[in-house]
């Protein structure tokens, strides 16, 4: 048991005791030992060192002199009690002191003045070395806890220090602003007032110590190298070094990564940062490479910043020029001057464009056929433009001509084909067969696209091509284009066709003077003449033609309860000769309408009924005296007005199973034979009668559904009307009293209504029994084994009521 200093008036019997004591000079009782006859005394012996003793008389154990904890932190006495005749009665006993330590000393660094070295770019917190202090005191108290702070930084350019310290370990790092800024260039000698405090810096009673740290930045090894040239198709043993890096900290693991996504990554690094190209490189496959080195401590972790590698594939001449074209097929016209261009050779080449790898030039190596010259052309060395050398060529002498043009780099070279086509110039006109194709006479109701006529020109220059097509137009007498001249391109024959609907009333006679043209310009020198015109006179012949609509169709809106007689829609025609026109109507199979034969008014002859056609067609015939004419459509389209009351939109019986258990319902539904915008909401109530009443009650869902519940279970087992009143929102609205038959009757397992009960006393009439059968094929089909003999029954007990 360790007693506390404090109690200084503590006393007891003598045995084993522990004492805690703080350190420090001074008399100190400490403990008085109380003695037991026949003992009158006591002794202490052990670690007394001078400084603890006991009063033997009084058993009173003391202090005088100084503990120092640093010095003995613990003290061992053993203590007995004697009597008269100073024998032993007790003991001896272990008496121990435990000295406790007080913050009586401060801390002291290592050394007086640090150095280190950081480099530029070091990565944030990463320590490049460290401060180091003690403390003489207990470590298991707070006494000698140190911490570790940056009191001043000299130089200071920014808001922020450059430096950080790790306040437990005393690492020295650089800030984020530091890893940033730190530029030997600038500033290379730092001076920090590091200060280390004990109490882990958390009271004012401290101790404090403090130490100069002087740090020198050096310039940083970590530099991306400059960019890496690498001749492609090297034939060198790979890999081959091209590069090296080389981390600011030792012993690093070097790795690349890719910036892009690669097949491969023809890149290695080994430890000592050296970069190699692993295989011989394509520059025709990929001229740039850009990749990532960057370098791990043994725990994975980056050492610096990634470095950006950036490496150029540098060509030399290993692809040949290669022609564009398999052949190159250029036109000149036979009239062409010299130096005239006719077009230009294309070739290309896979090496690095703008440089000597890739520069070609040509040459022509020979002409087929070699007349009326064997140099008729030339081609410019350095584009490969042909031009012409002379004003000689003529189709009639060579219409084609071959060229092999020699393509060369300052390595390769290749064979380029060149075709010319020699093209007909248009120096002839064409020439009709006949200048006058007289008098043509047709009837004014020919169709639109009818041949009247087929004209032929001719024309001397080279077939099927632009010198000597022929294009045929009528220049005068056809201001409305009622014509039109079709070319057939093999035979330059000319068709002439109706463009538009001919009119004798309009135009009797056309007087038309055709030119005969070709595509292609003629050659200076050379004009059309009268032997390219020729003239036709087209004479129409008057048809008695039928009377026409204004319209092709007509379409009319009328209410469907208008009145019989009402004027619903006037329609007209007219005759080309100016007769009277009559009207009829076709197709009106419901003899709704009637028409004035001689104003065209179309009037209701019966009541219309939107219900049974809600467009309705017919055909309006108009005739002349002679003929009929063509016709025309009515549509009449009838607007809804509210004439159908609602109704139910069910057929299946209603039932409910007896005995009624409360809370039963079933849904019914009302539709209405109107448009939707006279039925879109109904009402629905009962009968205002006693039993109704007081038996059924109605509640509606939505606009069309409502359910029907009986109020109570007292209901007997039977078939009950029940009057139900249905409203629309038409203007005006309709109503309907339908009476509901519902049945109360005894249910299957299926919940459904098996047999119909008795209508006072009698059989079941034939619908009820159907649907007694229908309600018993409800039955699951997975249950139709089992109750074969149930089914059976009722059929049976059907034949009975039925017979």
């Amino acid at each position: 048991m360790c007693q506390n200093f404090g109690s200084l008036h503590l006393s007891g019997p003598l045995k084993d005791m522990n004492f805690s004591v703080p350190e420090g000079s001074g008399v100190r009782l400490i403990y008085q030992f109380t003695a037991e006859p026949p003992a009158v005394s006591f002794r202490a012996t052990g670690e007394k060192d001078g400084i603890l003793d006991i009063v033997a008389e009084t058993g009173v154990l003391y202090l005088n002199g100084s503990l120092d904890w640093e010095t003995k932190a613990k003290y061992r006495l053993q203590v007995e009690s004697l009597d008269e005749k100073g024998q032993r009665v007790k003991g001896p006993y272990t008496v121990i002191i435990l000295v406790e330590d007080i913050n009586d000393n401060p801390p002291e660094f290592d050394q007086l003045m640090y150095s280190g070295v950081v480099r530029q770019n070091s990565r944030p917190g990463k320590p490049f070395m460290y401060v180091h202090a003690t403390d003489r005191d207990d470590p298991s108290t707070p006494h000698a806890q140190l911490t570790y702070s940056i009191l001043h930084h000299f130089p200071n350019p920014y808001s922020t220090m450059l430096f950080q310290i790790n306040n437990v370990t005393g690492a020295i790092s650089p800030s984020m602003t530091g890893s940033h800024y730190l530029d030997p260039q600038k500033q290379d000698t730092f001076t920090l007032v590091v200060t280390v405090k004990d109490m882990a810096g958390m009271t004012m009673n401290a101790f404090t110590g403090s130490a100069d740290v002087v740090i020198t930045v050096k310039e940083s090894l970590w530099k991306a190298p400059p960019t890496i040239h690498i001749q492609e198709n090297s034939t060198q043993d790979h890999p081959v070094n091209v590069s090296q890096v080389h981390s600011n900290e030792p012993d690093v693991i070097y790795e690349l990564f890719e910036k892009e996504k690669l097949p491969r990554l023809p890149f290695s690094v080994d430890q000592n940062g050296v970069i190699y190209v692993t295989e011989p490189l394509d520059r025709e496959e990929k001229n740039a490479y850009s990749f990532f080195a960057i370098a791990k401590d043994k725990e994975g972790e980056l050492v610096d910043k990634p470095l950006q590698i950036s490496v150029v594939v540098e060509d030399i001449n290993d692809n040949p020029p290669v022609c564009q074209k398999a052949l190159t097929v250029l036109e000149v016209q036979e009239n062409e001057d010299a130096g005239s261009t006719i077009g230009t050779l294309s070739a290309t080449d896979m090496d690095e464009k703008d440089t000597l790898n890739s520069r070609l030039q040509f040459k022509i190596e020979s002409q087929v056929p070699a007349v009326p010259a064997s140099d008729l052309f030339f081609i410019q060395q350095d584009t490969g433009m042909l031009q012409l050398i002379s004003h000689s060529l003529n189709k009639r002498i060579a219409s084609n001509y071959s060229l092999k043009v020699l393509v060369t780099d300052a390595v390769f070279q290749t064979i380029c084909d060149v075709q010319i086509h020699v093209i007909d110039i248009n120096d002839q006109i064409p020439i009709f067969e006949k200048s006058d194709y007289q008098n043509v006479t047709v009837a004014e109701d020919l169709p639109v696209g009818t041949v009247i006529l087929e004209i032929q020109a001719t024309d001397a220059d080279e077939p099927l091509t632009g010198s000597s097509y022929i294009i045929y137009e009528i220049k005068e007498g056809d201001p409305n284009k009622v014509f039109i001249i079709e070319t057939d391109p093999e035979t330059n024959r000319g068709s002439i066709r109706i463009n538009k609907a001919l009119d004798f009333e309009t135009a009797q006679v056309y007087n038309l003077v055709i030119h005969a043209t070709n595509p292609e310009p003629l050659v200076p020198g050379v004009q059309y003449n009268s032997s390219s015109i020729a003239v036709l006179k087209v004479f129409l012949t008057n048809v008695d033609e039928p009377p026409v609509f204004n319209s092709e169709a007509y379409i009319g809106e009328a209410l469907e309860n208008i009145p019989v007689n009402t004027l619903v829609m006037t329609v007209e025609a007219y005759d080309p000769e100016g007769d009277t026109v009559r009207y009829s109507l076709e197709g009106d199979v419901k003899k709704w309408l009637r028409i004035d034969s001689s104003t065209g008014k179309i009037y209701t002859a019966s009541l219309l009924d939107r219900e049974q056609e809600q467009a309705y067609e017919v055909q309006i015939v108009a005739s002349e005296s002679s003929k009929q004419g063509k016709d025309s459509t009515f549509i009449i389209n009838l607007k809804d007005v509210n004439d159908n009351p609602p109704r139910l939109a069910m057929n299946s019986a209603l039932f409910f199973c007896y005995p009624l258990s409360g809370g039963e319902r079933t849904l019914i539904q009302a539709t209405d034979d109107d448009e939707q915008k006279f039925y879109s909401t109904f009402t629905f109530s009962l009968k205002d009668d006693m039993n109704t009443r007081n038996n059924w009650e109605i509640s509606k869902i939505n606009s069309t559904h409502a359910y029907l519940s009986p109020k109570h279970t007292n209901l007997e087992e039977k078939v009950y009307n029940v009057p139900v009143i249905i409203n629309d929102n038409g203007r005006p609205p309709l109503e309907a009293e339908i009476n509901l038959e519902v049945n109360i009757c005894k249910c299957s397992s299926e919940k459904s209504c098996f047999i119909e009960v008795q209508r006072e006393h009698s059989w079941p009439s034939t619908g009820q029994a159907i649907g007694i059968l229908l309600g018993c094929l409800f039955i699951k089909k997975k249950k139709e084994e089992r109750d074969k003999p149930l089914l059976l029954g009722y059929l049976f007990y059907l034949t009975l009521c039925f017979a």
